[in-house]
């Protein structure tokens, strides 16, 4: 019996098929595009994480903690602040308070002087209607 398989017309369908040297060499090439893809990405990857170390060990310069707040009047909250910072750094501390639905009524910047690392507050932050929450939102230096 003749054998019956059909040519395909050359260039039709893509490249013509290469000898298996051409695979190797194209295999070849590609391992070498994922070894460099693969080594960019880990050095990305140790940059991040020197990043992040880095600024987490740096920490904040000035940090608080609201210890307790007294709503006054329906017009006024007192809030007790401890923050912690350098000595002789300038800071700002910003309290919020809110009433019972949640809607913030008072907010006030705390100034936080220059002096020893260790700063305890007492601030009177003005409400817009009765608080029922005080919170610290965060400090930062001045």
């Amino acid at each position: 019996m003749a054998d019956v398989r059909q040519r395909v017309p050359e260039g039709r369908y893509g490249r013509a098929g290469r000898p298996a040297e051409g695979r190797v060499e194209r295999e070849a090439r590609t391992d070498r595009r994922l070894k460099i893809t693969g080594g960019v990405l880990g050095v990305a990857m140790v940059g991040l994480i020197v990043w992040i170390g880095g600024s987490y060990l740096a920490g904040e310069d000035v940090s608080g903690e609201l210890i307790k707040f007294k709503v006054v009047s329906d017009d006024a909250t007192e809030a007790h602040l401890e923050v912690r910072k350098d000595a002789g750094t300038e800071g700002v501390c910003t309290v919020r308070v809110r009433s019972e639905d949640g809607a913030e009524v008072g907010r006030k910047d705390v100034p936080v002087e220059a002096g020893p690392s260790r700063v305890d507050t007492v601030a009177t932050v003005r409400t817009a209607a009765r608080a029922t929450s005080a919170e610290l939102v965060g400090c930062s230096v001045r």
